[in-house]
C-alpha cells in the first residue's frame, strides 16, 4: 500500500478539485473555499504601492532583508509611484506562486512595466512572501539593486540652406586658478599660466594673478577656450597644481569667418530646442556600484537640425567680394520667390560699426529712383516709353536739383531717363506726387516696413511723408531724408523679381512678424520696372554687368556732408542683392563688388 500512497493522494486531490468545481453553485454558500497565497500578495502590493516598504517587509520571511531592497530599489529608480497588480496565481499545499506585473512611475513621465512571480510560503497555516530579489524584478540577482540611467541625446546641428553644419555640438574650456590646491607652487603656476595664455590675453601678470587667486574664496577664473586653442595649451597646464579646467558644453560653429554675427544670433535663438529627449535605461548594479545588466532601455529622441536660410555659395561669394574693399562694405541677398535670406556679409571694416548691413540706414541715391519709378507708373504719371525731360539742372520751388557731373539728355523716354540715372526727371516726378506717395509706394517694396525676423535684427529704412516740396523733391532720387538699409534695398530688388513683396525668413519653422501695412505691388509696375532695370545694365550705369547674366537693377551714388556712398540694388534669376560701400563715391565701385560676387558663385546659379 505505501508504495501507491502518492498515487492515490494525487488522484484524490483532483478528484475533490474536481467536485468543488463541479458542485460550486450548490456548495458556495456552505463549503469555503480553500484560501491560497492570494490575498497575502495583494497586501504585500498594496503596501508596496504605497511605499510603505516597512509594512511590505513584514508580510515576508525576512523582513530585515526585504524592507532594506525594497528601499533601495525606491531610491534607486527614483521613482515616484507604482502600481502592482496580480495576474494569476497557484500553490500546492504550503509553496505557491503570484504572477504579478509592476508598473513603476519614473521622473519625466518615464514609464517601466514588467512582469514576474512572487514566491510564496505557508507558515503555521499563514501565507508569506519568501524573500528573494526576484520579487522585485525576475533577473535582479543577490546583492544587487536598480539604478536610473540617464541618456542624453547628441544635441542636434544647426545647418544653412545647402545642408551643410554651421552650429555643431561641442564643448568649449574654462580655466581657473585654485590658490588652495597650488600651495607651495602657486607662483610657478602662475607664470606657467601667463606664458601658455599670452596668446590669448597678453595683459596676464603672474604676481598680480597669485595674489588674485589667494584672496579669492573659490578659483579664480582665467579664460573660456575654443577646443583648437584649448588643445595647444593644456600639456602645459594640464598638470600643474592648481590649474582647473573644466569643459563646458557649447553649440560651435564650424567656420569662424561664415556670418559669424548671423549664427551667434541664430545660436541664441536656438538654444533650446536643440537638446532633444534623453533616453533612460534601468540596471542592475552589484554592491560595488558597478553596472551588471540592463533590464530596459528607451533610446533618446534627438531633436532635428534646425536649417537657416544663409547659403554657403553666396554667403562665401558675398563675404570675398566685400572684403576685396577697403572701406566700409556690406552686400545682403535674399531669396524672391521665398524671402529667404541667402547672405548678409561685411567686412571688418564694417563690422566696427556694428550690424549695418541689415539695421544701417544711410540715404540710397539713385537706387530709389525704383520706387519713384514705379509710383510714377502706378499713379499712371509715366510709362517706360513716356517723354520726359532730363535737363542738366532743375528748378523745383527753392531747391536747384543737378544731374552727376551736370549730364544733360534733353527729352528722353522714362526709361532713358531711369538707365542714365537722371535726377532731374525724378525730382520733377517726385515733387508732383501727394505728401504720402513715395511712403506709401516704399512700402509696397517692404521698404519702411517693420520685420521681425527670428534670428536676426533687421530695418528696412525710412521714407516719412513730407508736405515741403523741397524735400520731396530729394526724396525722389535718393536724397532729402529717405534712408534704407541694404537690406531694405534688397527687398526692394528682390520685389521686382517676384512679382511681390516676400516676407524675409531667416530660420526655418520660424515665421516672420510683419508690423505695418504691406500693399502689393501692382502688375504694371512690375511690367515696367523689369526692363528699365534691365536697361541699367545693358545700356545705362552698370553695363559692368553686362555678361554676367541676366541682371536687372539700380545704381546709386548718394552723398552726404564729406562725400558720396556707392550703391547698387538688382537682381539675376531668382537672386536679389543690394550693395553699399560707405564713402564709395561712385556707383561703379558697387557694381563691381557685385560682379565679383557673381563671378564667385557656381555658374547659372539660381539664375
Amino acid at each position: 500500500m505505501a508504495t501507491n500512497a502518492p498515487f492515490v493522494t494525487r488522484v484524490t486531490g483532483m478528484l475533490t478539485i474536481a467536485t468543488v468545481i463541479g458542485s460550486a453553485g450548490l456548495l458556495s454558500a456552505c463549503t469555503p473555499k480553500p484560501l491560497g497565497p492570494e490575498p497575502t500578495a495583494e497586501q504585500f502590493f498594496a503596501a508596496l504601492a504605497k511605499g510603505d516598504t516597512a509594512a511590505a517587509a513584514e508580510l515576508s520571511d525576512k523582513p530585515a532583508d526585504a524592507r532594506a531592497a525594497l528601499n533601495e530599489a525606491w531610491a534607486g529608480l527614483q521613482a515616484e509611484s507604482l502600481d502592482a497588480q496580480v495576474l494569476s496565481s497557484k500553490y500546492a499545499e504550503d509553496t505557491g506562486t503570484v504572477t504579478y506585473r509592476y508598473t513603476w512611475h519614473l521622473p519625466k513621465n518615464r514609464i517601466w512595466t514588467y512582469d514576474g512571480q512572487l514566491n510564496m510560503l505557508r507558515e503555521e497555516g499563514s501565507w508569506e512572501v519568501r524573500w528573494s530579489t526576484t520579487d522585485l524584478h525576475p533577473n535582479l540577482g543577490e546583492n544587487q539593486t536598480f539604478a536610473l540611467r540617464a541618456d542624453p541625446p547628441r544635441r542636434a546641428s544647426v545647418n544653412e540652406r545647402g545642408g551643410t553644419d554651421v552650429l555643431v555640438p561641442g564643448y568649449r574650456y574654462g580655466y581657473a586658478l585654485d590658490a588652495k590646491a597650488a600651495a607651495g607652487e602657486l607662483m610657478p603656476t602662475a607664470q606657467a599660466i601667463v606664458d601658455a595664455l599670452r596668446p590669448f590675453d597678453n595683459t596676464l601678470d603672474a604676481q598680480r594673478l597669485a595674489e588674485q587667486a589667494s584672496s579669492s574664496a573659490t578659483p579664480l577664473t582665467l579664460i573660456t577656450l575654443r577646443q583648437a586653442d584649448h588643445d595647444t595649451v593644456k600639456a602645459a597646464l594640464a598638470q600643474r597644481p592648481g590649474v582647473v579646467i573644466t569643459p563646458q558644453e557649447d553649440m560651435l560653429a564650424t567656420d569662424d569667418r561664415f556670418a559669424p554675427a548671423i549664427v551667434n544670433e541664430v545660436k541664441k535663438s536656438v538654444a533650446d530646442e536643440l537638446d532633444g529627449q534623453a533616453g533612460w535605461r534601468v540596471v542592475t548594479v552589484n554592491q560595488n556600484g558597478g553596472d551588471v545588466d540592463v533590464l530596459n532601455e528607451v533610446p533618446g529622441a534627438p531633436a532635428p537640425s534646425i536649417t537657416i536660410s544663409l547659403d554657403r555659395a553666396v554667403q562665401n561669394a558675398a563675404q570675398d567680394a566685400v572684403n576685396m574693399v577697403g572701406k566700409k562694405a556690406m552686400i545682403v541677398a535674399i531669396k524672391p520667390s521665398t524671402g529667404e535670406i541667402l547672405a548678409v556679409a561685411q567686412n571688418p571694416a564694417a563690422d566696427a560699426d556694428g550690424p549695418v548691413a541689415t539695421t544701417g540706414l544711410y540715404p540710397p541715391g539713385s537706387t530709389f529712383k525704383i520706387v519713384t519709378a514705379g509710383a510714377a507708373v502706378d499713379r499712371d504719371m509715366a510709362t517706360p516709353n513716356t517723354l520726359l525731360g532730363c535737363p542738366g539742372t532743375a528748378d523745383i520751388g527753392h531747391r536747384t536739383v543737378p544731374n552727376y557731373g551736370g549730364f544733360d539728355l534733353g527729352t528722353v523716354p522714362m526709361s532713358r531717363a531711369f538707365a542714365s540715372s537722371c535726377n532731374t526727371t525724378f525730382a520733377e516726378l517726385a515733387s508732383k506726387m501727394p505728401p504720402r506717395g513715395l511712403t506709401t509706394a516704399a512700402a509696397q517694396y517692404g521698404l519702411g516696413v517693420d520685420y521681425e525676423v527670428d534670428g536676426i535684427t533687421t530695418l528696412t529704412g525710412s521714407v516719412p511723408p513730407t508736405v515741403d516740396l523741397a524735400e520731396r523733391t530729394e526724396d525722389g532720387f535718393g536724397q532729402g531724408k529717405v534712408l534704407a538699409s541694404p537690406f531694405g534695398m534688397a527687398m526692394v530688388a528682390a520685389t521686382v523679381a517676384a512679382g511681390r513683396t516676400p516676407v524675409p525668413q531667416l530660420i526655418e519653422g520660424k515665421p516672420t512678424k510683419l508690423n505695418g501695412d504691406a500693399l502689393p505691388i501692382s502688375p504694371k509696375m512690375v511690367d515696367a520696372l523689369r526692363p528699365m532695370m534691365q536697361l541699367v545694365v545693358t545700356n545705362g550705369t552698370a553695363k559692368e554687368l553686362n555678361g554676367s547674366g541676366d541682371v536687372r537693377g539700380k545704381t546709386g551714388e548718394a552723398e552726404y556732408n564729406g562725400g558720396s556712398h556707392a550703391w547698387f540694388a538688382g537682381y539675376r534669376g531668382d537672386l536679389a542683392f543690394a550693395a553699399l560701400i560707405v564713402g564709395g563715391g561712385s556707383s561703379e565701385y558697387a557694381v563691381r563688388m557685385c560682379k565679383d560676387m557673381l563671378n564667385g558663385l557656381p555658374p547659372d546659379y539660381l539664375a
